[in-house]
Order: structure tokens, then C-alpha cells, then sequence
């Protein structure tokens, strides 16, 4: 191992890029200027000094037919991140969630250096679908970040090494956010409800949801001229939807700013979210929200004959129960969208009785102890001592 430890961090994805920079911000706590980073990632990860090769949002694919059309560029990104490493030379790889790309990313880093110790952050979601990728990912990498407990036992049945970090989302701390500082930089008054739109953090996701998403809100605006819209956007799609939203006539205040978008979460009244991590980002702010997703339709077939859980969200997994409704492919449709809301935004006790449940169901989820984050860098540098001894 080189004096300065060289790690090399992969995410395809924004979650995963969140994930890559709290990681590389925990070894540089630990080792300071003895460490240095390369690899893939998006904005977050670049502040870390993670300078990638390539845009990561061409990476955030969604649906199996979509993955097909997109399987030769994927490819050439894998290939120029097997380039990279065969540059940089890193010491240890850590390969961040997106199954797809990064299975291949560690198929060609192990061709090109069979001692190279390959560290998976976030493993595939087993317990949901395709049990298969287990075994899969035992033979692919030397050792697994889990970011839930029940997570361990299907892959060290299979002989994969886990260390469970947690869930670092569910960490946040939303008791500094101001619903009142919000308010005023949108010049909304007291009383007028604010309806949070979170349309996805993937291209595809504003492709796909963002219809049936603005349909719902044109309606809900037409009946109510005083509903503030408000869209906290991910860097990776805030280009496409400003484009969509320039001709609306009425305003929508975008937030970019990740203070504004904290004091937006605890300002909410109701959110409309694409299925994801803002889901429990959402949930312990104390939002209540209606979720929504859409694939293609071929995509959506193919998946629905794998999946095997009866909800998408996270913590409606974990409560066992539609905590927050969910609005799937045809049923994500403005209509259904805007009648969901509506209710909400009409009921205050039904607000009331969701974000208790939407808590509730949360806790059930875990929460970490210690910032997920630092068990990550402890866990990345006992693979390399292990190794070295």
C-alpha cells in the first residue's frame, strides 16, 4: 500500500453520490492529508475531491428496457472507470448502490487487478425481489455495506462479509429548520397551504412521473389559487424541470439551496413525491405526502413479475401497511393524484393522523446510533487492515 491510501469511490446515482461524500469525508476526519480519493460521482462527491470522468446522470436509468437501449453506453462508462483505475491504482474500491453499473464497474476493476479489495455500499434489495443477486454479489466483492439489519443474513448465507452502517437518511436532523424562513422567501402568507412537489432525482424519473405530476397540479391550482407550489430539486434534474415548469402561468418556487430545501420539508403542508429516499427524508420532517411512480409500460411488467413486496416506500414496508398512499403506473394519474392531495390538504386531522403514522413507522425502520458514515470509513479501513495482515 502507497504511503497516501488512495480510494476509489463509484456512485452512479444522487443517493449514491450523498453516500460517497459522507464516506470520504469520514477518511479524511480519520487520515487527513494521508488519504486521497478517485473515482465516479456527482456534485457532492466532487467537493470531496472525487473528479469524474464522465456526467453520472447519463447512469440514472430506469426500467429493464431502458437499461437495455442504455446497455452499450453503459459499457463505455465502466470501461473509462476500469481506465481510471488502472491510472490511479487505488489501494481499495468502494462501489456505491446501482446494481447494474457497479456489478460491471467490479467485474472489470477484479479482471484488471485480482488483489484489489472491492467493498459494496448498499446491497440489492433481496428481500424484495430476485433473492439471486446474493449469491451474485458474494462472488463479486469481498465485502458488503448494509444500510439495514435484515439486510446481513441473505448475504453471509452466501459467504459475503457484512458490516451494517444504517441508514444515513435516517439521521437527519430537521429540528433546526425554519417553516417560518421558508415562508417568507417565497412571500408565502401564514395561512396559505404549500404543496411540496418532488418529482425524482433520474432523468427518466422527470420522463416518466413529471407528467401525470404536473396534471395533478395544475388541477389542484385551478381550485386553489393561494396553494404555494414548491420544488426542491436534485442538481442531476433541476435543468429538465425548469425547462417544463417556464410556462406554467402561475410561479413555482424551485430550491436548490439544501438549507431552503430542510425549512421546505418542515414547511409543507403536503408533499407529492416520486417513490425514494425523500420519502423518509419527508417522513421525519413530519410531512404528509402521497407517493407516485411510473415506469414504462413493458419495464413495469417485467418488474411486477420479480417484486415481491406489496409496497414501494420504505417505511410502508416496515410499518406493514399503506402509511402513505401509494399511486402506481396507471393509478399515477393526475386525477388520482390531485384527489389523494386534496384530502390532505382539507383535512387537518387526516394530516395529523398520517405524519404520527409516517413517525411511527420510521422508527421501525432503525435509527442509528452513530452516523452511518463514520461505521462506513471504520469498516473500509478494517477490509484493508485485514487484507494487509
Amino acid at each position: 500500500m502507497s504511503q497516501v491510501l488512495t480510494v476509489m469511490l463509484v456512485a452512479a446515482e444522487a443517493s449514491g453520490d450523498s453516500l460517497g461524500a459522507g464516506l470520504a469525508r469520514a477518511l479524511k476526519a480519520r487520515l487527513g492529508d494521508g488519504v486521497r480519493f478517485v473515482g465516479v460521482g456527482g456534485e457532492k462527491m466532487a467537493e470531496q475531491g472525487v473528479q469524474s470522468p464522465f456526467d453520472i446522470a447519463q447512469l440514472s436509468i430506469l426500467g429493464i428496457i431502458e437499461g437495455v437501449r442504455a446497455l452499450p453506453m453503459v459499457k463505455r462508462r465502466v470501461a473509462e472507470t476500469a481506465a481510471l483505475a488502472a491510472r490511479e491504482k487505488p489501494d481499495i474500491a468502494v462501489l456505491i448502490d446501482s446494481w447494474g453499473f457497479t456489478l460491471r464497474v467490479a467485474h472489470a476493476l477484479r479482471k484488471l487487478d485480482p488483489k484489489l479489495p472491492l467493498v459494496k455500499y448498499v446491497g440489492p434489495q433481496v428481500w424484495a425481489s430476485r433473492p439471486g443477486r446474493a449469491r451474485t454479489l458474494a462472488k463479486s466483492v469481498d465485502h458488503l455495506l448494509s444500510i439495514h439489519g435484515f439486510d446481513a443474513p441473505w448475504f453471509e448465507r452466501e459467504g459475503l462479509p457484512v458490516t451494517t452502517v444504517g441508514n444515513p437518511t435516517l439521521i437527519r436532523d430537521f429540528s433546526t429548520a425554519d417553516p417560518a424562513r421558508l415562508r417568507a422567501h417565497i412571500g408565502a402568507g401564514a395561512t396559505d397551504p404549500i404543496l411540496l412537489v418532488l418529482p425524482g432525482s433520474r432523468p427518466a424519473e422527470i420522463k416518466h412521473v413529471f407528467p401525470p405530476f404536473e396534471d395533478a397540479i395544475l388541477r389542484l391550482k385551478a381550485e386553489r389559487p393561494n396553494l404555494q407550489i414548491v420544488m426542491p430539486l436534485a442538481a442531476t434534474v433541476a435543468g429538465m424541470v425548469k425547462e417544463r415548469i417556464a410556462a406554467w402561468p402561475f410561479p413555482v418556487h424551485v430550491l436548490e439551496d439544501a438549507t431552503l430545501k430542510d425549512d421546505a420539508f418542515a414547511a409543507g403542508t403536503v408533499a407529492l413525491a416520486c417513490s425514494g429516499t425523500v420519502t423518509t427524508e419527508l417522513a421525519l420532517a413530519g410531512c404528509p405526502m402521497v407517493v407516485g411512480y411510473r415506469l414504462g409500460p413493458v419495464s413495469y411488467r417485467l418488474v411486477m413479475l420479480v417484486f415481491k413486496s406489496p409496497w414501494v416506500t420504505m417505511f410502508n414496508i416496515a410499518a406493514q401497511d399503506m402509511v402513505a398512499p401509494e399511486l402506481l403506473q396507471t393509478d399515477c394519474n393526475g386525477p388520482m393524484l390531485a384527489s389523494a392531495i386534496a384530502d390532505r390538504l382539507d383535512s387537518e386531522e387526516m394530516r395529523r393522523i398520517q405524519i404520527e403514522a409516517q413517525f411511527q413507522a420510521v422508527a421501525k425502520m432503525g435509527r442509528p446510533q452513530v452516523d452511518p458514515a463514520e461505521l462506513a470509513a471504520d469498516a473500509v479501513l478494517k477490509v484493508l487492515a485485514d487484507r494487509a495482515g
